[in-house]
């Protein structure tokens, strides 16, 4: 007892007070981060403003709803981590994921569960926060603004020679042949090229002509009327329509059939093209930027690509550099993959060890920054520590495997990287074709274009 007879429980006072709905909305309402509960159904119970804010969902819309609902995280329902908790008890701390809001946005954030109790400790479900990464991710591009312009990363001559003529390219409705070796980065070109433009608010469409069967491309690039060919059950869009008002990217189009080459060059001489099975010309102001890895010239004298539609789609051309060309921004690519990698998984990884950075330093990447980014990756994966060693990179870096030496041109490479495909995948050429990233019609163009034998065992037996 203390003075006056009173407990120590008694100078407590409010604290001490069963909380009322309001106080803990009120609690909940003042944290900046995301919050929500939700009962042993998965149905919303709880959803606080700032998940409202970070989802664009009210809490209306969401209280009642399953959580996979409103927040549509890259991890539901899979692999959940709201999910993982209540059925092991095990918390989940800083997990970074993305999700998508009502608006289409996908937005990084770091999430953390725990289970939900009430007062006599039983489990009535569980709560997750979750952070909105977006700012982080805002600073990190800001600092390295001073080396990239729309996610291109360099400060060699060799790209800042790219850099600095995109604005004027951007503004001239001219198309654009933008020209490089795979894995160079000719996307991100022409999306730079979008981005600049007075079409940026438009839509930025994306077309590998490599990816498709020739008898699909026109359908595809044009789109189609009900009934114009056997399984056509619905009218359907076109990319040149999805691209109105916008930018369409033609990647390899020199894999491009010569049927189609002529068609697209009427969209580009007259601005009209005409839907498969439709007798009605279609207007398009879509802007076009092409790209190929392969010599259109010396394929236009073969007569395999039209002259007029090469003059057509070469008023600007732009060259990638290879990644050889520009090693002085190897590190600063691997310090962006690698910044990218520790915010989207919450690892803390910080670079590569110096043995790891010497091996890369001397490697030729004949998939250039593409094939570094999956180096990265590979190792960032493996590594439990804060640097990525020797051990954790790809095992034909440091056994010495396909490696272009001096005298050896890119289609030497590919012809190494195809036939260890092919070997490691049985000479199964539908599962090579899988495991190379490619469509099957582009990888039996390749083996015919690259002149390799193939032996006759065809592997369909052997596992994919």
């Amino acid at each position: 007892m203390t003075d006056k007879g009173k407990t120590n429980s008694d100078h407590l006072g409010p604290f001490l007070e069963k909380p009322s709905p309001e106080r803990f909305e009120a609690v909940l309402s003042s944290i900046s981060d995301g919050v929500f509960t939700v009962d042993k159904n998965w149905r919303i119970t709880c959803f606080n403003r700032a998940a409202q804010e970070i989802t664009g969902y009210g809490r209306a819309q969401a209280m009642g709803r399953p959580c996979h609902e409103i927040l549509r995280a890259n991890i539901c329902p899979d692999a959940c981590a709201l999910r993982y908790t209540m059925e092991t008890g095990n918390p989940v701390a800083s997990l970074v994921v993305q999700i998508t809001t009502k608006s289409g946005s996908v937005v990084p954030v770091s999430i953390s569960t725990a289970l939900f109790r009430n007062k006599q400790g039983a489990i009535i479900g569980g709560v997750e926060t979750f952070r909105d990464l977006r700012q982080i991710e805002r600073l990190r591009k800001k600092l390295e603004k001073q080396y990239s312009s729309e996610d291109i990363i360099g400060k060699s001559q060799a790209i800042r020679a790219v850099l600095e003529i995109l604005p004027t390219v951007a503004e001239s409705p001219s198309t654009v042949l933008v020209c490089g070796e795979s894995g160079t980065g000719k996307e991100l070109v022409a999306r730079a090229i979008h981005k600049l433009s007075k079409n940026s608010k438009g839509p930025f469409v994306a077309f590998n002509c490599a990816n498709y069967p020739d008898t699909l491309i026109d359908s595809e690039l044009f789109g189609h009327e009900k009934g114009a060919f056997t399984g056509a059950v619905q009218t359907r869009h076109g990319r040149f329509a999805q691209a109105q008002d916008g930018t369409l990217f033609l990647d390899e189009i020199g894999d491009l059939p010569l049927p189609t080459q002529a068609k697209l060059l009427r969209v580009l001489q007259e601005k009209v093209y005409e839907p498969l099975g439709s007798g009605k010309s279609r207007q398009t102001n879509a802007r076009i930027v092409s790209a190929t890895n392969r010599d259109l010239e010396s394929m236009v004298e073969k007569g395999t690509f039209r002259k007029d539609l090469y003059y057509r789609i070469n008023v600007i051309k732009i060259r990638c550099p290879a990644l050889r060309e520009r090693m002085e921004d190897v590190p600063l690519l691997i310090r962006h993959f690698v910044g990218n990698l520790a915010a989207l998984h919450g690892k803390h990884i910080v670079g590569l060890s110096p043995g790891a950075m010497g091996i890369l330093m001397e490697y030729r990447f004949p998939g250039n920054v593409r094939e570094l980014e999956n180096i990265i990756e590979h190792g960032f994966v493996l590594s439990n520590g804060r640097l990525i060693h020797t051990e954790h990179l790809p095992k034909h870096l440091t056994d010495k495997g396909i490696v272009l030496s001096a005298n050896e041109s890119l289609a030497d490479c590919e012809r190494k990287i195809i036939l260890n495909a092919l070997k490691s995948n049985g000479y199964n050429r539908i599962a090579t074709a899988k495991a190379l990233g490619v469509h099957k019609s582009t990888f039996f163009r390749k083996v015919k274009r690259l002149g390799l034998s193939l032996p006759d065992l065809d592997g369909r037996s052997a596992k994919n």
